[in-house]
Order: C-alpha cells, then sequence, then structure tokens
C-alpha cells in the first residue's frame, strides 16, 4: 500500500495517495514510514495545516530519523514559522550531527532570510557527508556570486560528478565555465585571492601556470590543454600531500583517453551547442565510450578531504 500511494504521489494524484496512506494506518496505526508519507503528500498538496499536525508528533519519537527531521522543516518552512524550523534543524543535527540533508535544508532556510552564515552549513554538510550533492550546489552558486575563484569550479565540479544528469545540471556547467573565465579575466591569476588556505594557494599557483593555455580564448578545446597540465602538475607536486578524489577522477580519464570527451560534456554545450553537437558527431565512438562509463560509475568522495576551513561548529 506504501508503494501504492507514492505511485499516486509521484504521478500527483495526490488525494488518492491520501487515501492509500490512511488505508494502511487502519492496519498500522504508529508506522512511521506511513506517517511520514502521509505528512509529505499533505506537505506536495500544499495543505500545510494537516502536513503539520501529522508530522509534528513524528519528531518527538524516539524512532524519529533524518527523514522525519526534513519534513517537519519543510512544512516550517513554507508557513515561515522560521525561529520553529530552525529549531528543528538544530534538533535533528543533534541527534544525525552526519547528515548532509539537514545541513542544506538548514542553509536554505537561512538563504532565504537573507543570513550568509548560510554558506558555513554548506561547508559543514561537506565535510561530514561529503557526498550529498545539494551542499555543493548551494556553495558553488554562493561563491560564484562572492567572486570567489576557486570554489565555484571544484564545488560546481564536484556537484557535477555526483549530480550528473539532473535539472540542475546544466545550470552549474555553465556556473563552472563562467567561474573559469572569471579566474582568468584578471592577468594576476594567482595573487588576486587571499590565499591564506594553502589548498587554495596551491591551486592558484599551479593553475596559473597553465594561462597560456587560453592564449586565444576560453574554449572546451583550450580548457581541456589547460585541465591536462594542471592535473599532470597537480600529480606530480601536490597529490601527495593535498590529496582529492576530483583531481584523481581527471587524472584517470587522462589515462584511459576519456578526458577530451568529459571535458566536452562539462563545457560543450554551454559554451556553443552547434559547436558541441558537432564535435559528439566527429567523435561519435569517443563520446559514446565516455558516456557509457560515467553513467555506469559512482562518483565517490572519502572522507578527510575537505580543504575548507569555514564550515559550521
Amino acid at each position: 500500500m506504501l508503494e501504492t500511494a507514492r505511485t499516486f504521489q509521484r504521478s500527483g494524484d495526490y488525494s488518492n495517495a491520501i487515501l492509500v496512506l490512511n488505508r494502511a494506518l487502519e492496519q498500522q496505526p504508529n508506522e512511521l514510514e506511513i506517517l511520514k508519507e502521509l505528512a509529505f503528500t499533505y506537505y506536495l498538496q500544499r495543505d500545510f495545516v494537516k502536513a503539520k499536525q501529522t508530522a509534528q508528533p513524528l519528531v518527538n519519537r524516539p524512532d524519529a530519523d533524518v527523514q522525519t527531521y526534513q519534513i517537519m522543516g519543510m512544512v516550517y518552512k513554507e508557513i515561515e514559522e522560521r525561529k520553529d524550523a530552525e529549531k528543528i534543524y538544530r534538533d535533528g543535527l543533534k541527534k544525525f550531527p552526519n547528515s548532509g540533508v539537514l545541513y542544506n535544508e538548514y542553509g536554505e532556510m537561512l538563504w532565504t532570510k537573507q543570513d550568509y552564515s548560510a554558506i558555513k552549513w554548506w561547508e559543514k554538510g561537506i565535510e561530514v557527508d561529503p557526498n550529498y550533492p545539494s551542499n555543493y550546489y548551494n556553495a558553488a552558486k554562493h561563491y560564484y556570486f562572492t567572486f570567489d575563484k576557486v570554489w565555484p569550479i571544484i564545488y560546481g565540479e564536484i556537484f557535477l560528478n555526483l549530480e550528473s544528469y539532473s535539472k540542475r545540471t546544466p545550470e552549474i556547467k555553465d556556473l563552472v565555465l563562467q567561474s573559469y573565465k572569471k579566474l582568468f579575466a584578471d592577468p594576476d591569476v594567482n595573487t588576486k585571492q587571499d590565499n591564506k588556505n594553502p589548498f587554495v594557494s596551491a591551486f592558484l599557483a599551479t593553475v596559473a601556470k597553465q594561462a597560456p593555455s587560453l592564449n586565444h580564448g576560453i574554449s572546451p578545446e583550450s580548457l581541456t590543454v589547460l585541465r591536462t597540465k594542471f592535473v599532470l602538475e597537480w600529480d606530480e607536486k601536490e597529490a601527495s600531500k593535498f590529496p582529492f578524489r576530483l583531481f584523481e577522477y581527471q587524472r584517470q580519464l587522462l589515462k584511459e583517453g576519456m578526458f577530451d570527451a568529459y571535458n566536452q560534456w562539462i563545457f560543450g554545450a554551454v559554451q556553443d551547442l552547434s559547436a558541441f553537437q558537432n564535435w559528439t558527431n566527429t567523435h561519435a565512438e569517443e563520446y559514446a565510450k565516455f558516456t557509457s562509463f560515467q553513467r555506469g560509475r559512482v562518483f565517490k568522495l572519502p572522507a578527510n578531504q575537505y580543504y575548507q576551513s569555514i564550515a559550521a561548529k
């Protein structure tokens, strides 16, 4: 019955989903999964009164999970009870201190209040739950609009590998491309950011050396050359000091002859769609090999590769 209700829910038939869930509750009145699904369906139906009535008792249960706090927080956000939302997220994070979901939702709630401390919570989510994509999505956008030169590129590309084919993917591909343009808009790349962070200093020093690759402008092809030189030098000089899965993955693609296709996948369509279609037509086998590989693998970041320093405590 739960699966039947979810099928109705996915198709937007919330009334039937609620009917089935209520029938299920007659058989199992205290089942957390059914009650969560009911609260979430009311939320989707925009019946926030019933959503709140259903979800509120659940967060006090000993078996309340991350999703329970998430649903309650979402309801509070919608009805603009922000103090209650903040309390729910903090209570949830006390119970689940490694939940990237709750750090992300808390950050988003703060962002709606124009509270720019939101970035600290997204950063904490990245630190403790490095494979949850939404914290990278929000952090990349935040840094892009604060004119940071490094983190929009790094967090944006990590997001693209964690969430490669969603509605948010094209937006972040364009953000990464524009971030490279911003980075190299100033000829003195290496000195235009506060380099107290040794990882950032190493990144800027390494990437600045490759600037001549862009003498004829930024394109997928010139970025491929720049990024190839970058990853080879990083692998030789910095990788032992700063092991980093993203750069290791780039090195793997380079070794297996898929780095050109990978860079086209990121930058091609957002830079020039017709040129990208031309490239995929003339490199059909190469592009098919990469996309097949990409769809068949799981990009996973290990713990202890966090090089930022502003996460919320």
